[in-house]
């Protein structure tokens, strides 16, 4: 819902280091496969319970999915790279609910499962929107920069973190915080749902 409003902070944050990176010849899916496997050990911690290194890590993997996206700025933006960006995104918005499934199966694995299954409705959602919209040669007027049609929401990327930073700081509470944001999560579904269902009514040809 706010994605579109920090973009330009991001950006702004984001050029310098992007720009030292690129000059030392690191392209943006090397940031994007080393952010990624943050990722990994992010869920790692938090399955062992270290909550606060998990949180570390999980700062660490959004500093470079804004970082890999400057730097392709930079050297030019390829299909590859925004493939990975957004595969690599998704698989971590499961693993970090997953990490605090294992932590304590019995408190956690129900909402986590209600939580990743939402997080495929959204994503899901969101993809199959993109692949119509290319076909039919949409551009996202806020986002004009991204790879793929990006389609907003109650729950966009702003949103999933804080709520992920909020499980990090309290997660005795993640229980509750994953049925909100499952429940918010459908609301973005039904929203999405709506938009494609009107959108993509008449016959493109």
């Amino acid at each position: 819902m706010i994605d579109r409003l920090i973009l330009p902070a991001q950006r702004l944050l984001m050029a310098g280091p992007a720009r030292l990176l690129a000059a030392r010849g690191v392209g943006a899916d090397q940031v994007t496969l080393a952010g990624l496997c943050v990722g990994v050990f992010c869920f790692a911690a938090l399955a062992l319970g270290w909550t606060a290194l998990g949180l570390v890590l999980l700062a660490l993997n959004r500093f470079m999915d804004g970082l890999d996206g400057a730097i392709a700025r930079l050297d030019g933006p390829t299909d590859r790279g925004a493939f990975l960006d957004i595969a690599a995104d998704f698989l971590f918005y499961a693993l970090v609910p997953l990490g605090f499934a294992f932590a304590d199966p019995a408190a956690n694995a129900l909402p986590a499962a209600a939580l990743i299954a939402a997080f495929v409705g959204t994503g899901s959602s969101f993809l199959a929107y993109a692949v119509i919209a290319a076909k039919r040669g949409m551009v996202a007027d806020a986002y004009p920069a991204k790879g793929i049609y990006y389609l907003g929401g109650l729950t966009e990327g702003a949103e999933t973190i804080g709520f992920f930073i909020a499980m990090c700081f309290w997660p005795s509470a993640f229980a509750l915080l994953a049925w909100v944001f499952a429940l918010l999560c459908l609301v973005t579904i039904v929203m999405r749902m709506h938009i494609g269902w009107a959108t993509f009514e008449m016959k493109h040809d």
